[in-house]
């Protein structure tokens, strides 16, 4: 019985990878490096401190990794206006709501541009808790922020699913041993996928509400 979601949210949720390479390349340049040779699926869910390891060589010595990264989530959350939902994401999350699922998101991405993707998306008062970068020792692909939501959530690991879009947050999620629903992950997550969904919708196709329970399907029943 699924009693739970715990929903990545840049990708998943929140249409925000255009604005986190615009962040990227527009906060670098007040710091005189130009990295509009990169494309925005260059980074795609990969956390910031792996984006700066990446990238250190082309930084001057002189740059601080704090004060380049609290410049990018500046940026991101005074241009968060740009924001646009996933389709549909808004009313999947109220209607899970409604149905008595806990929900909780996990990024990441650092607080507060956490923040501002749930402010954004104006889902705050459903979800339990977000878990963000500055949560964990290690993010996605490790299973820390996974492991953190399953202990902060207090229920089985059966118990919950995670909705992820990318392999890094997949893997994330398995290895925490959660099973996962792939958001048009295609065949980047290969098997790391319990589901393969198109639209949002169909988690709730996952969990079927009957009476006051939730109750959970084969995972070959949406597995394309």
């Amino acid at each position: 019985m699924i009693r739970a979601i715990a929903w990545d949210i840049d990708g998943t949720l929140i249409d925000s990878e255009p604005l986190h390479h615009e962040a990227l390349v527009n906060a670098s340049l007040r710091f005189g490096v130009d990295l509009r040779d990169l494309s925005g699926e260059t980074y795609q869910g990969v956390h910031m401190k792996d984006v700066w390891t990446a990238l250190r060589g082309r930084f001057p010595e002189s740059l601080d990794r704090e004060a380049w990264m609290t410049a990018i989530e500046a940026y991101y959350d005074a241009n968060r206006q740009k924001l646009r939902p996933i389709d549909g994401a808004v009313a999947v999350v109220r209607q899970l709501s409604e149905l008595g699922v806990v929900q909780a998101c996990v990024s990441n991405s650092r607080r507060v541009t956490v923040d501002a993707n749930i402010a954004a998306l104006g889902i705050a008062e459903h979800i339990l808790f977000s878990v963000s970068l500055d949560d964990v020792d290690y993010g996605k692909p490790a299973p820390h922020p996974y492991r953190l939501a399953i202990r902060k959530i207090d229920m089985q690991s059966e118990e919950i699913i995670a909705v992820e879009d990318s392999e890094t947050g997949a893997r994330s999620a398995t290895t925490a041993g959660l099973k996962v629903a792939g958001y048009r992950t295609g065949k980047t997550a290969g098997e790391l996928v319990d589901w393969k969904i198109e639209s949002l919708a169909e988690v709730l196709d996952i969990i079927s509400p009957r009476s006051n329970a939730l109750s959970y399907h084969s995972p070959q029943t949406l597995k394309s």
